[in-house]
């Protein structure tokens, strides 16, 4: 069928009703978001945001209501869709933006394509990898993995993504999301090491969208975060404070959900694999912990400090 590009979407949208097909691939992906109010009457109050990209740019795609528990665990960051009958909207202005991987890739921001059950009801199509044609020109999902090793000189709040290999993982604890709120986030701290430096990464995990994942992250496992943020010097001592907290678009991998994944075909990722293989196993079960409270940042050793 005649097909259209995000490009040519944001020029011609407000004289059009209806739009030719899209053929995209995600890039990104939010955490599943509900807004139910108990006095609003709602079936499924879900909304999820995606970013999504063909060889003119890149722009968001909001999935809506009943889609989301229809779509919102076959959307994976590579998948490819080919839409139809969906509806054009300006931008939320106030929706968080991941860091894009390739940072000369041109962002669509004023307008997101809307998904929706009704007034259009959307057609979508998963395109199988193997089906998918180089002269679609259709982008690559490109990461920002960092080692250990640059952790320390990165500016405050900057995007990345880790691999490490799990030596603690933290109880499950809870923290309120407002003051006399009864609404909580959900999180875990986790270490984990890459060989090179003597410090392990130290990862606040908030429960995204994926429990089945964070239920299962336990010592010895490889541990894939992305779209990690960078939290610099809490404390006078800044090289023990620096750790990375997940942010809305962080998706959590490990040992068992590897298989497929963009991201095994990254230069980083495959010279930490290199580095477990030359790894003894036992040596590395004996430095791991689980469970228990974890401080963090660790108080004072003294109360005259404190």
């Amino acid at each position: 069928s005649k097909l259209t590009n995000l490009g040519h979407l944001e020029m011609t949208w407000r004289s059009r009703v209806h739009f030719h097909p899209l053929l995209v691939r995600i890039l990104h992906k939010s955490r599943l978001r509900y807004y139910g109010k108990p006095e609003k009457k709602m079936d499924m109050p879900y909304q999820a945001y995606f970013e999504v990209a063909d060889g003119s740019g890149m722009m968001s795609m909001v999935l809506w209501n009943s889609l989301c528990p229809e779509w919102y665990h076959s959307m994976k960051v590579g998948t490819v869709l080919l839409l139809a009958k969906y509806a054009i909207k300006t931008s939320y202005p106030f929706k968080t933006h991941p860091t894009p991987g390739d940072s000369q890739m041109k962002r669509f921001a004023t307008i997101e394509i809307s998904l929706n059950v009704r007034d259009p009801p959307t057609e979508i199509s998963i395109i199988p990898e193997e089906m998918v044609k180089p002269e679609w020109g259709l982008p690559e999902v490109k990461y920002r993995f960092i080692t250990r090793s640059e952790l320390d000189d990165l500016p405050h709040n900057h995007s990345c993504d880790v691999i490490g290999l799990v030596t603690f993982v933290g109880r499950a604890e809870r923290a309120r999301k407002r003051e006399h709120s009864e609404d909580f986030w959900l999180y875990r701290w986790a270490h984990a090491i890459d060989g090179t430096s003597d410090q392990p990464f130290i990862l606040e995990l908030f429960a995204t969208s994926q429990p089945d994942v964070f239920e299962r992250i336990h010592p010895m496992t490889y541990l894939v975060c992305t779209q990690m943020r960078v939290i610099q010097g809490l404390t006078e001592n800044p090289s023990r404070t620096v750790y990375l907290t997940t942010s809305n678009e962080s998706q959590i991998f490990i040992t068992g959900w590897h298989k497929g994944q963009p991201y095994t075909k990254d230069a980083k990722v495959k010279s930490f694999i290199q580095w477990m293989k030359s790894q003894s196993e036992a040596d590395q079960i004996k430095k791991t912990v689980i469970g228990g409270y974890y401080p963090f940042p660790r108080p004072p050793d003294s109360f005259l400090k404190y």
